[in-house]
């Protein structure tokens, strides 16, 4: 890290943080374009965890001194500071409790981000493609360290769910593939022929490490593990949603909430399926436009479909509900390698957007795609959602910090957003057939479910006697999956593969819907301050500018702007 001088404001301590952390972790500097970045990876033994947590103590002093200053109480120095204390002693506490040594998860892992730090690695020249040579001869080594966090783990005895460590080989032994059809060779095949024979050559040793990984987790991690809970219990709990949602919940507050919403949406959604098909229920509804709604035919199809929604919403918003900058305007629909979670998901930009924010559809090996699924969705991954909040981060970094338009991300902040975002458009009168919103309607209840299963699961709480679904039991796994199973428009693959998700990456998933909550409460308290004068284009274009908070601190400055 550069040296932090005597006369460093909160904004440069968070920048020069930025500088260390991605000298350490290539894979977020490759996420923001760092040229430099594209040919290394992380190393994700304890060794290299611990120097991540070294890095956040230090930096933890240097704001001590940094909060101290004349001007650090700017609004600018502020949120920054703010940000900066509140992310990293999040970290550090999920880092002293030993999490990354069971970090096994269908979707977030060392093994995951070195797979698809891959399909934001630029590709365009063959100094590209050379650096791309470098980092896959990185990769045995890259996993070699995250087996090695593992295996003090199970020393330690750290578990990782059983659940997610089946699924997570699942996942590995398709990565793999079959005679040289594995991610790595698929990824390589278009590179230049000059460099052929050193792709091909690096692909195949990465791939050889994914089966040296596949096979440790298979005969020697899952047998280890065998009758470990999935299940977190509520410590561990309460340090995994402080960490995704920069807030200490009252997590009985918050499962009565998911309940009151899941209560007023089903509500909702029985007037909506009453219109779709009379006389059914909600998910007798969807099932029916599963077969006879609205569908688009083909991968290359909904790649492009998708892609003229977003530009759509953007012609629609612009200079009406937002004022976007011209590099804000382009975000890119792309289709997701095989072999990861079924949710779609978004990429950010390049810090200099010669990469546009992109968002990503696992087809699952659809080729079919309901109306219905997609369009609130992509008004979350894409318009106005995620894109339109990461993007416009990365276009005020200048006037917030480097840390605040990159790395210094809270999950229930961002996700949040999105889920309001969605509202949005229903409020804006973009969902107008009983077909498209009774989706949007399913994708909120989806939420809602999130935050009672989440917490009712890992918190191991009572199912209310209002409950329509197994009154006065406690949750458990099982009794999870068949009550968001009974309760979606999705497949049985997605319900797994979610259930999987929340178990592994506790506390997360409730973001979306204690997030869109505080985005509600601080633009219903701007709006009583200023009452007629309230000007929600304004408003909106001055909340995504502030960078990212966590919910303890988002209603409040929400509500000042």
């Amino acid at each position: 890290m550069s040296d932090t001088t005597h006369s460093a404001l909160p904004r440069q301590v968070a920048d020069d943080y930025v500088d260390a952390f991605i000298e350490l972790d290539p894979i977020a500097g490759t996420y923001l374009g760092v040229e430099a970045s594209s040919s290394r990876l992380p190393d994700f033994s304890p060794a290299g965890q611990e120097a991540l947590a070294e890095l956040a103590r230090t930096t933890l002093v240097k704001l001590d001194a940094a909060e101290q200053l004349p001007g650090a109480d700017s609004d600018a120095e502020r949120r920054c500071g703010r940000l900066l204390r509140e992310r990293l002693t999040a970290e550090l506490a999920v880092h002293e409790a030993d999490e990354s040594l069971r970090a096994v998860s269908n979707l977030h892992s060392p093994a995951h981000s070195v797979r698809e730090v891959l399909t934001v690695t630029p590709t365009e020249t063959d100094e590209d493609w050379a650096a791309i040579v470098e980092r896959l001869r990185a990769v045995p080594a890259a996993l070699e360290g995250y087996r090695t966090s593992l295996a003090l783990g199970l020393e330690r005895k750290l578990y990782g769910g059983p659940r997610a460590t089946t699924t997570f080989i699942g996942q590995l032994t398709e990565w793999v593939g079959d005679n040289g059809t594995g991610f790595f060779q698929t990824f390589v095949a278009p590179g230049p022929d000059a460099l052929r024979a050193d792709l091909d050559d690096a692909a195949r040793q990465a791939t050889t490490s994914l089966v040296a990984l596949r096979d440790w987790m298979r005969d020697v991690y899952a047998p280890e593990i065998e009758g470990a809970p999935d299940t977190v219990g509520r410590e561990r709990y309460a340090r995994w949603s402080r960490y995704f949602n920069g807030t200490d919940l009252d997590l009985d507050e918050a499962y009565a909430y998911g309940w009151s919403e899941y209560h007023r949406l089903l509500a909702e959604m029985k007037t909506e399926a009453e219109k779709v098909l009379p006389g059914a229920g909600p998910w007798e509804a969807l099932a029916h436009l599963d077969v006879h709604g609205k569908h688009i035919e083909g991968v290359d199809e909904v790649q492009a479909w998708l892609q003229g929604l977003m530009d759509e919403a953007i012609e629609a918003l612009d200079g009406t509900h937002f004022e976007l900058a011209e590099r804000v305007r382009k975000v890119e629909s792309r289709i997701a390698p095989p072999g990861g979670a079924a949710a779609p998901y978004y990429t950010g930009p390049s810090e200099d957007f010669s990469r546009p924010g992109r968002t990503w559809l696992p087809t699952m090996g659809e080729t079919r795609f309901p109306v219905y699924d997609l369009v609130s969705t992509w008004y979350h991954e894409g318009v106005p959602g995620h894109h339109l909040q990461i993007a416009q981060w990365t276009h005020v970094a200048d006037s917030l910090s480097r840390y605040q338009a990159s790395i210094g991300m809270v999950s229930a902040n961002a996700e949040g957003w999105a889920l309001y975002a969605e509202r949005l458009m229903d409020e804006l009168g973009f969902l107008p057939d009983a077909e498209r919103r009774l989706g949007y309607l399913d994708a909120q209840m989806m939420r809602a479910c999130r935050v009672i299963v989440d917490i009712g699961m890992h918190a191991e709480l009572e199912i209310p006697a209002d409950s329509p679904f197994r009154p006065g039991e406690r949750w458990t796994p099982e009794l999870a999956q068949e009550f968001f199973g009974n309760h979606s428009g999705r497949p049985a693959e997605f319900v797994e593969s979610e259930l999987t998700r929340y178990l592994s990456m506790p506390g997360q998933a409730i973001g979306y819907k204690l997030g869109e909550r505080a985005w509600l409460l601080g633009r219903e308290n701007a709006r009583k301050a200023h009452g007629d004068a309230f000007d929600a284009k304004a408003w909106h274009m001055a909340a995504l500018s502030q960078g990212p908070l966590g919910l303890d601190d988002l209603v409040d400055e929400l509500s000042k702007l």
